[in-house]
């Protein structure tokens, strides 16, 4: 199942502001391809993940397994692999096979088993060659993620890096050596502005909240909702997180500035280098299950596509000093029984 406002998630970017940024261009986060029962999708950085998925059609199983192979841009990086499972499996021996023989294995932490190097590139080979695929702890066969798709998966990595043609390639391989690979780009560098540590701010006056629901829209949600959410960014800023509705998993609230003081103060929507969550409006952005944390500077949205949380879309701000910079963005834009997200965006943050 897909969701048209995750297509619009990565399409829905606004134009730049100038800010304290060496990122001359608003961020403009990747997109996610799916070719049958597996997708894929890249960053700003070439890093690529691809994902196992569910069949189309199939019951959610009782013990889910999600499968995924991610790898790094450049020539010297290697394919690393993580298979998620039910903790109910604790601790184990996990062993992957590929038409009933053991290609690969590795130990779980109880909760996840990671692979990585040529042990990973010779289990990508064969998974694009094979059939069917078990994931066994010790001799229990606890998953059986589908290979359909996951040679077309792993060719777009290894065309996406400019490895195909290379012997660095997993899937599309050649002669050429691995100087031929494109380096990875660059990461953006953000940097952001340090939060004062200080008193909380002032709740809203009457007057002020009554000023918040029309500036916001969000009135009507404001009654039967939380108070908004006040966190201090500079001796003269405030951040006021507004409740605008809930569903059964995802709270909705639009961010504002507030300036001058208690009783008195002017609000304006915050503004972003990439619009969050379910924005519709690019003069009004809109939240979803938002968080902020004041000693990173950092500001989150993150949207479930349904309750399950194998599917949505999510991104991570730092405040600059006068808007919210994107440094990292996530989504996964099929319903189908993996709770890994995509890495689409990421950058770094200095302060």
């Amino acid at each position: 199942m897909k969701y048209l406002w995750i297509a619009a998630l990565f399409l829905g970017s606004m134009a730049g502001y100038g800010g304290a940024t060496s990122a001359p261009t608003a961020p403009k986060p990747g997109s996610l391809e799916s070719y049958k029962d597996w997708t894929i999708g890249c960053d700003n950085r070439n890093r690529c993940e691809a994902v196992a998925l569910l069949p189309e059609g199939a019951d959610w199983p009782d013990s889910p397994v999600s499968l995924g192979i991610a790898r790094n841009a450049g020539p010297d990086a290697e394919a690393e692999m993580w298979i998620d499972h039910d903790e109910r499996h604790g601790r184990a021996a996990i062993s992957i096979l590929i038409d009933g023989r053991k290609l690969a294995g590795a130990t779980s932490d109880g909760a996840t088993a990671e692979l990585r190097g040529p042990q990973v590139a010779a289990l990508a080979m064969a998974m694009a060659r094979g059939g069917v695929m078990e994931v066994r702890a010790g001799k229990r066969v606890i998953g059986r993620p589908s290979l359909a798709g996951s040679a077309a998966a792993l060719r777009y990595m290894d065309a996406r890096q400019g490895r195909a043609g290379t012997t660095t390639a997993l899937v599309a391989k050649g002669k050429l050596d691995p100087t031929a690979v494109r380096p990875a780009p660059v990461a953006p560098a953000i940097k952001r502005m340090l939060i004062p540590v200080g008193p909380a701010p002032a709740a809203l006056w009457r007057e002020e909240l009554t000023a918040v629901g029309v500036q916001t829209g969000c009135a009507d949600e404001m009654r039967d909702g939380p108070v908004p959410e006040l966190y201090s960014l500079s001796r003269t800023q405030t951040l006021v997180v507004v409740s605008c509705g809930a569903g059964a998993y995802n709270v909705t609230s639009v961010p504002l500035i507030a300036t001058g003081v208690p009783g008195r103060r002017i609000f304006r929507n915050a503004v972003f280098d990439f619009q969050p969550g379910w924005s519709e409006d690019s003069a009004k952005p809109m939240l979803v299950n938002a968080r902020f944390a004041p000693e990173a500077s950092r500001l989150e949205s993150y949207a479930k596509g349904r309750g399950l949380g194998d599917c949505g879309g999510s991104e991570a701000y730092v405040w600059d000093g006068t808007r919210f910079r994107l440094v990292e963005a996530r989504a996964m834009g099929e319903c189908r029984g993996s709770w890994h997200w995509i890495t689409t965006w990421s950058a770094q943050v200095v302060d």
